[in-house]
């Protein structure tokens, strides 16, 4: 894929986003940062809104599974989306590559990996992208 437009955002401790459970998957009602160019919803880039609306889903898809198994995450919890969208290599129409930066303090590094792998199959931004999203997880 050539990508033509890229863009960064990040949601961290469950600010940015409201996350609802149905059937196992989530509603995420967003609200996009005036820093990523927005202002409130209205004029903002299509990118920006994918990668603002990947990391506060991801987020309240990481809040959600932490829930059920009677995990505390840290208000210091972070998920960092890289959006990329562009032509596919197919000329099969366009095509979005994501990049999650995934930081969760306070849990050891094969809760936080189950918690991840767990939070991609409700964070419904997972099936647009086929669930195929690079992750770099930071536990502290």
């Amino acid at each position: 894929m050539a990508i033509l437009y890229t863009a960064h955002a990040s949601a961290t401790g469950g600010r940015t986003g409201n996350a609802k459970s149905d059937d196992g998957r989530l509603e995420v009602t967003l609200s996009t940062p005036k820093e990523l160019g927005g202002d409130g919803g209205a004029g903002t880039n299509p990118e920006q809104m994918f990668a603002a609306g990947y990391s506060a889903c991801f987020l309240g898809a990481m809040k959600f599974v932490a829930g059920q198994q009677k995990l505390k995450l840290s208000e210091e919890t972070q998920v960092a989306a890289d959006v990329g969208i562009g032509p596919r290599d197919d000329g099969t129409g366009f095509g979005i590559a994501v990049t999650l930066n995934i930081t969760v303090p306070g849990l050891d590094k094969a809760d936080a990996q189950a918690l991840v792998e767990k939070a991609h199959v409700v964070c419904p931004y997972s099936h647009a992208t086929r669930g195929n999203i690079p992750v770099t997880l930071n536990v502290k």
